[in-house]
């Protein structure tokens, strides 16, 4: 059995004995937090106290099309206002795609220039249609007499079907010629809105946290190139006992502590678990019920001076 501070000490030493081709470049936060969230698990110190550390949500910046990165305008530490251009993609593929739907898309459109030639298109087959339904009409009634021989009332029907597939060929190919107008237009639309999307600027104010792309390299759709920290994202984390989740509640205050800090701060309470983190092997009478701990988050109210995995104390009243 050891205790947490041992255990923190320990694991500490296990990620330095790693291979180094084993350990991100977030290493640094990752031992942080995972410091932290040893001494959280002891979750209650003798003081009274809850230890806990400070956590980020960090807004990943991806491009909408893949491509190679042409300008980085930012490094880490970075801070950005919102709408200012963090990286850019080279336009050239961009560009040669919306060159290639534009002249697609106008020789749809020339096709469809001249709708006289294929209103009359339509209009011979109707006039076609009509002319072999009144002969096939006349056909019909006198065949019966012997009037009309059977072979001229059989030609009456297959003129009667060939005008109908005339007509339906010539109304489709107006329909398709239409539709593949607005399809390619639509085409060389989506192609020209690609190259504004080549510039990705950050949506809020905050600070570059991480880099994972530089100039010259090819980032896929939806591939993180930057990380934004905003000021709002800041939250902490704590475990509070069982016992005290009574006095919790979301959207309540709670004040912490932490080091630089001049004074006790407060926040608000975001986030409650409702199942617990970890669930020892004990049996739950009163004594022991408080070893089981749940996950509390809590947005603070002024978030200056902190840094994801900054462990801070939680005062309880």
């Amino acid at each position: 059995m050891f205790g947490c501070g041992s255990a923190a000490q320990g694991s500490g030493q296990a990620l330095q004995r790693a291979p180094k081709s084993s350990i991100s470049k977030d290493a640094p936060r990752i031992i942080a937090a995972l410091a932290a969230l040893l001494l959280a698990a002891c979750a209650q110190k003798d003081d009274g106290t809850l230890a806990g550390y400070v956590d980020a949500d960090l807004i990943y910046l991806a491009p909408q099309n893949a491509g190679v990165i042409k300008t980085l305008n930012v490094r880490e530490g970075d801070k950005v206002k919102a709408g200012d251009v963090v990286f850019t993609l080279d336009p050239a593929l961009a560009a040669y795609a919306a060159e290639q739907a534009s002249a697609t898309a106008a020789g749809v459109s020339a096709r469809t220039a001249d709708e006289g030639m294929l209103a009359e298109e339509i209009a011979g087959a109707e006039a076609a249609l009509t002319l072999a339904e009144q002969s096939y009409r006349r056909s019909k009634s006198l065949v019966k007499d012997g009037a009309v021989s059977k072979e001229k009332y059989d030609a009456d029907v297959a003129a009667v079907a060939s005008a109908k597939a005339r007509l339906g060929a010539a109304r489709a190919e107006l329909n398709a010629t239409f539709s593949d107008r607005d399809a390619m237009n639509a085409a060389a639309s989506l192609a020209k809105q690609r190259l504004t999307d080549l510039e990705t600027a950050a949506p809020r104010d905050g600070t570059i946290e991480r880099i994972y792309r530089r100039e010259g390299e090819v980032a896929a759709f939806g591939d993180p190139v930057a990380a934004l920290l905003a000021p709002e994202n800041y939250k902490l984390k704590f475990f509070a006992p069982e016992l005290m989740l009574s006095s919790l509640a979301v959207g309540g205050k709670i004040e912490f502590s932490c080091d630089g800090c001049a004074s006790a701060r407060s926040a608000t309470i975001s986030f409650i678990a409702t199942e617990p983190q970890f669930t020892p092997p004990i049996i739950f009478s009163i004594k022991e019920r408080e070893k089981l701990v749940f996950l509390v988050e809590a947005r603070p109210d002024d978030p200056d001076g902190l840094r994801p995995g900054l462990p801070v104390t939680i005062l309880k009243k």
